[in-house]
């Protein structure tokens, strides 16, 4: 009998790195990832560390599922924007970026989706502040948490950035 389970979490979008290393812990612990649904993982048992975990923030495409398929890489699934991944770690190393420009390339991508996603917001707030239902401030309190989670992001672009300057 395969055994399974699911387990309810939430990662903010600053903590994808935190989310990462959290189901990496679960395949060392003997648990792989086998789907993902809005705050839930759904695990399948392997043997302990017999996969390892990445994720990235891409909007779909067939080719680039074929691609990392091509590579190896099992494709778990999707939430929102961000796609799952597993290798088996007997294939080697497993990484979706190979240097700290495709890291930073990565932040810039979801630094365009927090301020797109986060500046509707703010306008739609304000346009609802002096509408008749006065709801406004729902869209500017999500508009508040958008752009601090922009900031965590460009905080950790930041110090990629810096990182870089040290290697050149």
């Amino acid at each position: 009998m395969v055994s399974r389970k699911t387990i309810r979490k939430w990662f903010f979008i600053w903590d994808f790195e935190k989310e990462e290393v959290w189901l990496n812990e679960m395949a060392l612990n003997g648990w792989a990832l086998e789907s993902v649904g809005l705050c839930s993982y759904h695990f399948i048992k392997c043997e302990p560390g017999e996969y390892s975990v990445r994720l990235e923030m891409h909007p779909y495409d067939e080719a680039y599922i074929q691609f990392m398929q091509d590579t190896g890489a099992e494709y778990v699934g999707r939430m929102a924007m961000w796609v799952y991944f597993r290798k088996k770690t007997a294939d080697g190393p497993f990484d979706l970026f190979s240097d700290i420009d495709s890291r930073i390339a990565h932040l810039d991508k979801i630094g365009k989706v927090l301020s797109a996603i986060g500046g509707a917001n703010l306008l739609i707030g304000i346009a609802n502040t002096f509408g008749p239902a006065r709801l406004g401030w729902v869209n500017l309190l999500c508009a508040t948490l958008l752009m601090y989670a922009l900031g965590r992001i460009h905080g950790k672009k930041e110090a990629l950035e810096k990182e870089r300057l040290l290697h050149e």
